[in-house]
């Protein structure tokens, strides 16, 4: 009789890691069509509640009535509270409220815009049917229904919504990194930061660079006092690096701060540096706790051209510049833009709570308290 061959220790390591692997992914799979169905039955639970007008045929307890009537049926299922049922109405009214948006359908964006005022009742409901067809197409239904709760009662219109639904997707956000997200609008401040990308950079780099990049940034996260000054701000930053990485988005890594740089016999020192994994580039990001002035991007791009000559692999794009002031005069930093040679981006930050100035000087300090604890004893 043969013996068995005997298995490689090795082999056997690598053979359960790649099983391991291929569970995890099957269980992501079922949880994902579990999800999705689970949607779907929520979108049409809330379309026929809508087309079927049940409010108005049932009366105001119409709600009431039927999660009593699904709860006896599926005492285990979730999902059946009064509250849960009008989110389902809601879900379904909100993406099909408006003939008048920007829909995306796979990896393409068309616009269409309808007037209502020129169509009759059947040709606003063909184009109301047209939308959920749409709509049945979109990533909607690839995001949880606490994440769909948050958007689709808060957010103003259809555009904005599918921005949060995308994003959540691509980078895989927790209801909370959504919450965070939202409560900085994202959606409005995304994009918005002066920059020179497209004159400097590769179209793709160029139009994912503007895109990363925000203006304001929130620094609400900072407790600093009035007066502080720019190494105050770094230091806090750099405290709070989890917060701040959150702030900046997707894809910033943390190389370190007061990076040296040499020029010559000079040395001069970058207050932040980052690396963006998207990007495949370093971020050289200045600090300025006053108002934008032209200077500050010529210092900017000898930074972003020393970190290219001496941090820059084959591999990496070219580097980018992005500097945060307090507040900037939007034609003197487009004009400082233009004659830059070096891609740089410029936004400014908010900070809404700062501790008076004389703060510090009106806590007890140590020595205070050590007299205190004496007294005391």
């Amino acid at each position: 009789m043969n013996k068995p061959e005997k298995i490689d220790s090795n082999d056997y390591r690598q053979w359960l890691i790649d099983l391991k692997t291929k569970i995890r992914q099957s269980q992501i799979k079922a949880a994902v069509r579990v999800n999705e169905e689970l949607l779907r039955l929520y979108w049409d639970m809330g379309q026929d509640i809508v087309v079927r007008q049940m409010e108005t045929s049932w009366g105001s307890k119409f709600f009431e009535k039927l999660s009593r009537d699904l709860r006896s049926e599926f005492p285990y299922m979730k999902g059946f509270s009064v509250t849960n049922l009008k989110y389902c109405k809601y879900f379904y009214q909100f993406y099909t409220q408006d003939t008048s948006i920007r829909r995306q359908v796979g990896n393409t964006i068309r616009q269409q815009l309808v007037d209502d005022s020129q169509m009759d009742n059947s040709e606003h409901n063909i184009i109301r049917q047209q939308l959920v067809d749409e709509l049945q197409n979109l990533p909607v239904f690839q995001i949880p229904w606490g994440h769909h709760t948050l958007i689709f009662t808060r957010c103003k219109s259809v555009k904005e919504a599918l921005f949060y639904v995308q994003k959540t997707i691509e980078n895989g956000w927790s209801r909370a990194v959504l919450d965070h997200f939202m409560d900085a609008d994202l959606y409005s401040k995304q994009g918005k930061a002066l920059t020179n990308f497209s004159r400097h950079l590769p179209e793709v780099q160029s139009d994912l660079a503007n895109q990363v990049l925000k203006d304001p940034y929130n620094f609400d996260f900072l407790t600093l006092t009035d007066g502080y000054k720019e190494r105050e701000m770094e230091d806090a930053l750099t405290t709070n690096i989890t917060k701040f990485l959150l702030e900046l988005g997707q894809g910033f890594a943390f190389v370190g701060r007061q990076v040296l740089v040499k020029m010559g016999d000079a040395e001069r020192f970058i207050d932040l540096l980052f690396y963006h994994t998207e990007l495949r580039c370093y971020v050289v990001v200045e600090l300025k706790a006053t108002e934008f002035q032209p200077e500050h991007t010529g210092k900017l791009g000898a930074y972003v051209a020393a970190i290219n000559h001496q941090r820059k692999k084959e591999t990496d794009n070219p580097t980018i510049g992005l500097l945060i002031c307090k507040n900037k005069n939007d034609i003197m930093a487009q004009y400082s833009l233009e004659s830059s040679s070096q891609p740089i981006g410029i936004s400014a930050y908010e900070i809404s709570n700062l501790l008076p100035e004389n703060y510090k000087s009106a806590l007890p300090s140590i020595e205070e308290i050590e007299e205190g604890l004496k007294d005391i004893g």
